[in-house]
């Protein structure tokens, strides 16, 4: 049996917030015990409503923010923050966000944003720098002349497709997606995740994908895993979490968000125009 890429054992982040001189200091428990494992090639979509712990989460396990307690394994490997990180367990995790522009440095030009971890990471030449940022440039959609632009003159998909890019050269063990897709219209949206599974099946990527919107989950995700107030209250597939949900948490989230196919479109539509009409 293969070894899972991704393994969390009983993870918790507290914080602890500040008191004042008649209220007293107050522990936050973020995320209360999360455990799950995670093979190669398939995607675990973790979703609940903001403040339920699910960014911490991908925090934690990007070994952005050390856990309070707990266990992370990657390749098998027990992740050991207390006593410093090596270099080659952060290249096994990399982390796309909501907002690509934020993480991309206006002043870089997009070849030298790709080409920047294998410098810092590699003893590859400058040509054969370039090369794999190039071929990485074109494996996302884009063309050779976007090599020396600058980040303010893409749209924001492309952008995204640039800090998907960026995120694979150094070949990580898996991808943790921040809401990639969010702030992107619709269009673009169904670009992104088509781009992100033909990269999946191409190259055998292990996602976790952190998100609010069911639709794109539904049409990402291999598992999902619901969390509320920090606790994991939910965790199977997705065609079983999505036909029979098993939490009333889980019930309740999925009633309040609209169906997206074109039959529930279709009657959201009639019902509006016969209420129009009485």
């Amino acid at each position: 049996m293969s070894t899972p890429v991704l393994e969390v054992k009983n993870l918790t982040r507290d914080y602890v917030s500040t008191g004042g001189l008649f209220r007293p200091a107050k522990v936050v428990h973020a995320v209360k015990g999360v455990s799950f494992t995670l093979d190669k090639g398939r995607t675990l979509a973790v979703v609940g409503e903001s403040g339920c712990g699910k960014s911490t989460l991908a925090r934690m396990i990007t070994l952005i923010d050390p856990p309070t307690s707990g266990e992370i394994l990657i390749d098998g490997k027990s992740v050991d923050a207390d006593h410093g990180l090596t270099r080659e367990m952060r290249q096994k995790v990399q982390i796309v966000f909501q907002n690509p522009y934020g993480s991309l440095n206006p002043r870089q030009k997009i070849g030298d944003v790709l080409a920047e971890p294998l410098l810092l990471n590699t003893a590859m030449s400058a040509a054969e720098r370039r090369d794999k940022a190039m071929a990485m440039l074109l494996k996302v959609g884009l063309a050779p002349e976007h090599f020396n632009r600058y980040p303010h003159m893409f749209s924001g998909g492309q952008r995204q497709r640039i800090a998907i890019a960026r995120a694979l050269m150094l070949n990580p063990s898996f991808l943790v997606l921040d809401e990639p897709v969010s702030a992107l219209d619709l269009s673009v949206q169904a670009q992104i995740l088509n781009l992100l599974k033909d990269l999946q099946e191409e190259f055998g990527l292990t996602y976790v994908f952190i998100s609010h919107d069911l639709s794109v989950v539904r049409y990402i995700a291999d598992e999902v895993m619901v969390m509320y107030f920090g606790d994991v209250v939910e965790h199977g597939s997705r065609d079983a979490v999505f036909s029979n949900p098993q939490h009333s948490y889980t019930q309740t989230l999925f009633a309040a968000t609209p169906r997206t196919d074109v039959s529930s479109i279709k009657a959201r539509l009639a019902r509006k125009a016969a209420l129009a009409a009485s």
